[in-house]
């Protein structure tokens, strides 16, 4: 008997490889996959300008960083913007200003597209082999009411698979619905009961790590993760000799490891 549902991942049309640099853009979600690829000794660049939660500031992030990886994640939290009276701009931050300056406005699905599929132009540009991943944050918004919440995901859901129907090079990866439909259960959320847990983060990677990996990214964590546990243990004693000659051997050991799989992507 089954006692879940399995979400399906579709195979994506190619893999990231060991210590591939990436790029994560987008809400507090892709802060938390950022990191834990961080973790398992990718380079990462994460939100250089703070987390991104609509489409526009997304495409503001990666006008103006300076990143060309290959392989970029852009995680959609909401199609609500604010934008500026005086200019009429879209802001990524209102920086404390007082609330009567700016005009909370809902993006369209049709707005939405528009704006990432600049982003993915402009990734495009910098690096002709670029791939996109689209995910939408299972986080949600429960100012916005939660059906006003559930608006909001479905626009931005619109918008990614029209995304991904428009670009061979742009993928989607279903976090939002393995948070709502493999993990539906209050303890794989954090107290707030609105955030994943750590436990759920880590499943969510888990998933997206057995799609999205090559074979040797995947035997480089395999390669990593007792040199990791080494490097990460804390003795009663740090100071002693004995622990900064094992410091030193796991610390050899991972050079040895990183210039083992130190592929050129």
């Amino acid at each position: 008997m089954d006692f879940r549902t399995i979400v399906s991942v579709l195979q994506p049309g190619f893999f990231i490889e060991p210590l591939e640099p990436l790029l994560f853009v987008g809400s507090c979600f892709a802060d938390s996959i950022g990191r834990r690829f961080e973790e398992e000794h990718f380079p990462v660049v994460v939100n250089p300008f703070g987390t991104m939660y609509n489409p526009a500031s997304v495409l503001h992030t990666i006008e103006r960083c300076d990143a060309s990886p290959r392989v970029a994640f852009l995680t959609l939290g909401t199609n609500h913007v604010y934008r500026l009276k005086e200019t009429g701009e879209i802001v990524d931050n209102c920086q404390k200003r007082p609330q009567t300056l700016f005009q909370e406005e809902e993006l369209s699905p049709q707005q939405c597209l528009a704006f990432l599929g600049q982003a993915v132009g402009e990734l495009l540009r910098r690096r002709a082999d670029a791939q996109v991943v689209v995910t939408v944050s299972p986080i949600r918004y429960a100012k916005y009411g939660f059906h006003g919440s559930q608006l909001s995901k479905a626009t931005l859901l619109m918008a990614a698979q029209q995304l991904c129907n428009q670009h061979s090079n742009v993928y989607y990866f279903p976090a939002y619905e393995i948070m709502l439909d493999e993990l539906r259960d209050y303890r794989f959320y954090q107290p707030d009961m609105i955030h994943p847990s750590q436990q759920a983060v880590e499943y969510i990677w888990e998933r997206l790590a057995e799609v999205f990996l090559s074979p040797a990214a995947k035997r480089f964590i395999e390669d990593w993760k007792p040199i990791k546990a080494a490097l990460n243990h804390r003795p009663f004693h740090p100071e002693s000799e004995e622990y900064q000659q094992f410091l030193a051997q796991a610390q050899e050991k991972e050079n040895a490891l990183i210039a083992r799989y130190n592929i050129s992507v």
